[in-house]
């Protein structure tokens, strides 16, 4: 594989002003009631309402997920994240007074050293001792990274996978109250590759059954991996957009996901993608004429109105949070009005937000 150490963000300014575009922050609030927060996921994953929104025209249908088969066609390819979410979150004692302590594995850094967030963090000092499971894990606080963050070395015997399914807890998003009764349902069906500290939440919608039908279709699969960090949950702090930093997260696209994207393109079928942990990998990876390479390496690539796709064609994704980078990318592609009025249109007709709740797909179906 190649490496790309680090993608710069690669925005593509078209002729606005920065009020046409919506580069203030403030321009992506709305008023979410809260109890339109989906807290548990549906029994079935397909049932889950579907939003279809015309990039072009701003107009709105509403549907069932399952069916998503109506709006795919032959030639066409489904570009999939599949990262797995680990158990991230351990809860264990400062092994000098016992106090309670909180950890999240953020991103590993070695075999045993993981970039942790701990609460509390005042009693993890560099040097403090760390038990989970009544021994089973100990830990050891190495240092003080930026924003607070600590790195930890954990110690134990066995296999780590195993141990940190067995005492960690998956690590839902903040407003997800209510406890997951089955961790698996908080990982897609093609999950595959372990790194995740939060789900790529598009996904969850697709059981194995729709996606046999979605191939049936003549519609072609290419997976690529992103491991998603909490970051993705960070709130944008700043007015201008263009002036917030976007965490860093690994990605690869395969020689195989890289055959089959660019084989779509060429035959004139649409790259959609599922998620914008997918998009942000393809937009990442891909060349100024859009063509993806296989390669390999960390992406901050933020994508806001005014940014030109280079690969994507269309997108389903869930509902996203208000003044969030996610709501700004998928404004990107249909406009912050046309996006802003389905989600009122959404609100309206009591659709599920945030990571357990509805879907929503974006394209030109006018064509």
């Amino acid at each position: 594989m190649g490496n790309l150490d680090k993608e710069e963000n690669l925005i593509r300014p078209e002729n606005h002003n920065e009020d046409e575009l919506g580069l203030h922050t403030s321009d992506y609030y709305f008023e979410l009631p809260p109890e339109l927060i989906a807290q548990d996921p549906l029994e079935d994953r397909s049932s889950s309402r579907l939003l279809t929104l015309d990039k072009k025209t701003g107009a709105v249908e509403h549907h069932h997920f399952r069916e998503i088969l109506d709006f795919l066609r032959e030639g066409d390819c489904l570009v999939l994240n599949n990262t797995k979410v680990i158990p991230a979150r351990l809860y264990g004692v400062k092994e000098d007074t016992g106090a309670t302590i909180e950890v999240l594995l953020l991103k590993r850094h070695e075999k045993d050293v993981w970039e942790t967030l701990v609460k509390p963090g005042k009693k993890a000092k560099p040097g403090t001792r760390l038990s989970f499971g009544d021994g089973l894990l100990r830990a050891e606080v190495l240092e003080v990274v930026e924003e607070g963050n600590r790195l930890i070395r954990f110690e134990y015997e066995g296999i780590w996978e195993e141990l940190l399914d067995r005492l960690g807890e998956m690590p839902l998003p903040p407003y997800i109250t209510h406890k997951l009764a089955d961790k698996n349902r908080y990982q897609t069906v093609y999950a595959k590759y372990e790194g995740s500290a939060a789900a790529p939440t598009a996904g969850l919608h697709f059981t194995e059954e729709l996606l046999a039908q979605v191939e049936a279709k003549g519609v072609k699969l290419a997976y690529v991996t992103l491991h998603v960090g909490l970051g993705t949950f960070r709130p944008v702090k700043v007015d201008n957009v263009k002036e917030h930093h976007m965490h860093s997260e690994y990605y690869q696209v395969t020689r195989e996901a890289a055959d089959i994207i660019n084989g779509t393109k060429a035959v004139g079928g649409r790259v959609i993608c599922v998620g914008t942990t997918s998009c942000r990998t393809i937009e990442s990876a891909a060349d100024d004429n859009g063509v993806l390479k296989p390669c390999c390496g960390n992406t901050e690539i933020f994508i806001y109105p005014g940014y030109r796709f280079k690969v994507l064609d269309a997108l389903i994704t869930n509902f996203h949070l208000p003044e969030s980078t996610l709501l700004m990318l998928v404004s990107a592609l249909a406009g912050r009005e046309h996006v802003l009025q389905a989600y009122e249109e959404a609100i309206r007709e009591r659709y599920r937000f945030f990571s357990f709740g509805d879907a929503c797909m974006i394209a030109d179906f006018t064509k």
